[in-house]
């Protein structure tokens, strides 16, 4: 049973009269869930971690204070239970009393016990739970350290447990220095001295009061970075441009949001003053009235935000074709059908601070902040945090234009960088129009238009197109040109194309959508979009995917930390071994889908297999999409070099197990793989004579395998295969054999999982044949005792082995000089199929 939650020895150790810490009562808030953190330089700096529970605050000391890493454990000395009310305290303690000196408020938010777990768990020792605040995020534990004899104090250790919120060393307690309440810093709280509220002699209702008074005045502290009068309305300033790329930028370090399909619009805002800026610092402010007015409502204080004007569609995305239908009728309105939506994706200034040097999460933190009270048609645009390849497809297959991904740590730089990059769900360019074909259908004013775009200095001619138009749009756009008509064509284009063109300036730009650009870049199967009148003719280029960003160093940290604890290998050990190993590995787990088994802390702690990566891993670690059983599709790892393989160390990973297919051609499967899993009281002499049982059943139909010592007890035998069957063939084949070879011999083998008939058998576990099925790989270390290694043998080396795992991630060299031996020579390869059976 839980003891009884009691303010009475915080009560004693504190006198009223002289301290203006609170004193209250066992009571609740709303939600009864809310924790806080009070840094506390007291005798000596600490933070008081504190967690709401069965009406009181339960209370810890953290020397330290908290650090997102796991690795790091931190003291937490458990202290009394201290009241609800001390939630909002911030101020100076009185030298001499009880905890004297200054208390900051360093977090706050709201905590939840993980599944199955309570906060009553805290007096069994332990609690495991969750934090979503300010600064500390994610899941966390305490636990009890057996006190020593004679030890009063209670012991406790608060860690990180291993999540999306992890970071290295303890950036919390370096960078957090202001409190989250007033902003101010420890040295600011203590030469505050009106801070200071008297308790003494007050109970009840006066208590009450005087703490809400010292609530009030802890808020009226709190400081915006400038005062808002003296921030005139911001000008406006270039905005930032994405770079188009092949593919998603890989990791954590990625920010991605959806790419709207509108118009680019930078609001600066004070007040009722309003003003609407295209991406060219043209002021729109008079085509948007209903914008600017919801806008103006909200009485900001002085800023700039950056961000897109939507109209969306029947289909409920956004259409720039719908944009410009609903501004042709009038500039926007209130109705449903009419209505404008702004999404703000950015906060550039602030109260006249220039926040463009911050990082791209704390911009979009502040502008969360800034428009926490707007509501539709004003949006804060959603994103989320590596896992960019699965919103890409979802958003493609909602129809969406594509992606923007941002470094989460890159400033505002106001030009086309790399530290922002769009990737596109269809081919969408901008070209200039330079000429129109008169059209011989009647009440159609053109038949097609010619397109152009410059390549350097000079427009050049990308060919023509003729869809995508309604009629109103083409009456509209065919007065337009007749406006720019010219005798001299303004690019250069083959006699075919010039037939009967009309050619005009080349000022309009227009947005088309195309299946693909020819060898000489002219648009195929093109449509017409719309007009863009945000843009420029002498903007107009090329736009040709780079390659998506990659980081090219892994840092692998924590090299000290130990693995292997029975040998005292290291982290740095594994990644060192993998490092040098990687050449002989790679043939095997390069560009195969893959599952890791990771091990945060050590073999000797919590392991689990993992297949799937949002994002987690970096850069060097890819992702391919594959269908699951249900239909879905979702995202396998696969690695293709040295920095794959850290990357994955460096996430604990100590094992790797592949696919036996490669990542490219997922329904190919190239290689049959036959686990020999011997009952508990065979020797190994008894699988080594099963192994080679195998190779010769295999040889009898015309297949060469090779062995493998697993570096656990068994024996791999191994069939490399040339692609050309499926997985039901290949799964087919590989039950059939094993299981005859256990009718044959049913002394010796048995073919199913059953515990119960292996006794005194081995397990010719064929089941790592079937598709999504994984096998460890030539050359991985296993997360056992010693740190054993998997290790191809010859057939003559696996007579004479005595078990199967006689190396080590220390033996790295001589495995690359035995690997480059006669007789290791061609191992793992063969051209041969699947014979038919």
């Amino acid at each position: 049973m839980a003891r009884r939650s009691s303010l009475s020895a915080y009560n004693a150790k504190r006198d009223f009269k002289t301290t203006t810490e609170p004193a209250g009562k066992i009571e609740s808030s709303e939600g009864g869930n809310r924790f806080i953190v009070q840094k506390h330089d007291a005798t000596r700096l600490h933070w008081d971690f504190r967690l709401e529970a069965d009406g009181v605050l339960k209370s810890w000391a953290v020397t330290k204070g908290p650090s997102p890493d796991p690795d790091i454990k931190r003291l937490a000395v458990r202290t009394e239970d201290h009241p609800l009310a001390y939630a909002e305290f911030e101020g100076t303690i009185p030298k001499g009393e009880y905890g004297g000196g200054t208390v900051m408020l360093w977090d706050r938010g709201t905590w939840a016990p993980v599944a199955g777990k309570s906060w009553k768990d805290i007096d069994e020792g332990h609690i495991h739970f969750t934090l979503d605040g300010e600064r500390m995020k994610g899941e966390w534990i305490l636990f009890r350290l057996k006190p020593r004899p004679g030890e009063k104090r209670e012991n406790w250790l608060l860690r990180k447990v291993q999540d999306e919120f992890v970071e290295d060393g303890d950036p919390l307690v370096d960078r957090a220095l202001t409190s989250v309440l007033t902003r101010r810093s420890m040295a600011e709280i203590a030469a505050d001295q009106k801070g200071s509220h008297s308790l003494a002699g007050k109970k009840g209702d006066d208590f009450a009061a005087e703490m809400a008074a010292a609530a009030r005045y802890n808020k009226s502290k709190a400081k915006p970075a400038r005062p808002r009068k003296a921030a005139p309305l911001p000008k406006f300033r270039a905005v930032q441009l994405a770079t188009l790329v092949d593919a998603v930028p890989p990791g954590n370090g990625w920010m991605h949001e959806i790419k709207f399909d509108g118009y680019r619009a930078l609001i600066a805002a004070k007040g009722a003053e309003v003003r609407v800026y295209t991406r060219n610092g043209k002021d729109w402010t008079d085509k948007f009235g209903p914008l600017v007015e919801t806008i103006a409502a909200l009485d900001l204080p002085a800023c700039l935000i950056d961000g897109e004007i939507v109209a969306t569609g029947k289909d409920g995305n956004p259409h720039f074709s719908t944009l410009q239908a609903v501004l042709k009728r009038g500039h926007g309105s209130q109705s449903a059908r009419d209505r404008l939506e702004y999404h703000a994706f950015d906060l550039l200034e602030a109260d006249g601070e220039d926040l463009t040097g911050l990082p791209n999460v704390e911009r979009k933190e502040r502008l969360e902040a800034l428009l926490k009270g707007a509501s539709a048609p004003i949006y804060v645009t959603d994103h989320v945090i590596g896992a960019g390849e699965k919103l890409l497809r979802t958003l493609c297959g909602a129809g969406q234009e594509g992606i923007i991904a941002k470094r989460i740590d890159a400033p505002y730089s106001g030009r086309r960088t790399k530290d922002w990059v769009k990737v596109k769900c269809t081919l969408r360019q901008e070209f200039v129009i330079v000429g129109w074909k008169a059209s011989k259908a009647r009440g159609r004013p053109f038949s097609s238009l010619l397109l152009a775009q410059k390549d350097g200095r000079k427009l050049v001619y990308r060919g023509n197109v003729g869809t995508g138009f309604d009629a109103d749009g083409m009456a509209d756009l065919a007065k337009r040109l007749s406006k720019l008509a010219v005798e001299e064509p303004p690019v250069e284009a083959s006699r075919e194309d010039a037939r009967g063109v009309t050619w005009v300036k080349p000022a309009l730009v227009a947005e088309i959508a195309f299946a693909e650009l020819t060898a000489e870049g002219s648009v195929r199967h093109g449509s017409f979009v719309g007009l863009r009148g945000d843009k420029t003719a002498r903007e107009v280029k090329a736009e040709k995917a780079e390659p998506a960003p990659r980081d090219d160093e892994v840092r692998i940290s924590s090299r000290e930390r130990v693995i292997f604890p029975e040998s005292g290998l290291t982290k740095g050990d594994l990644a060192d071994y993998y490092q040098a190993i990687a050449p002989l590995i790679l043939p095997f787990a390069g560009r195969r889908p893959i599952s890791l088994v990771r091990c945060p802390q050590g073999r000797g702690k919590q392991c689990f297999f993992q297949k799937h990566d949002s994002g987690s891993f970096g850069p060097h670690v890819r992702k391919v999409p594959i269908r699951e059983g249900d239909g879905g599709l979702d995202d396998y790892i696969f690695v293709e070099d040295a920095a794959g393989l850290l990357a994955c160390v460096q996430m604990g990973t100590i094992e790797f197990h592949a696919w036996a297919s490669r990542s490219d051609a997922v329904e190919a499967p190239d290689r049959l793989i036959f686990d020999l899993d011997p009952d508990e009281g065979l020797s190994f002499a008894d699988t080594v004579s099963a192994a080679k049982h195998l190779r010769d059943r295999l040889s009898d139909l015309g297949l060469v395998s090779f062995a493998m010592l697993s570096g656990g007890k068994g024996v791999h035998v191994i069939a490399p295969l040339t692609p050309g069957h499926d997985w039901d063939k290949h799964k087919d084949f590989a039950r059939r054999f094993a299981e005859a070879l256990s009718l044959a011999e049913p002394d010796r083998f048995v073919a199913t999982m059953s515990k119960a008939k292996r006794k005194g058998r081995i397990f010719i576990d064929w089941l790592r044949n079937q598709r999504g099925a994984t096998a460890v790989v030539p050359y991985s270390v296993r997360a056992r005792e010693g740190a054993p290694v998997a290790v191809p043998v010859t057939w003559a080396e696996l007579d004479k082995a005595a078990n199967a795992h006689p190396w080590s991630i220390g033996d790295a060299k001589a495995l690359i000089k035995r690997a480059q031996s006669k007789a290791l020579a061609g191992w793992g390869f063969a051209e041969q199929r699947l014979p038919d059976i």
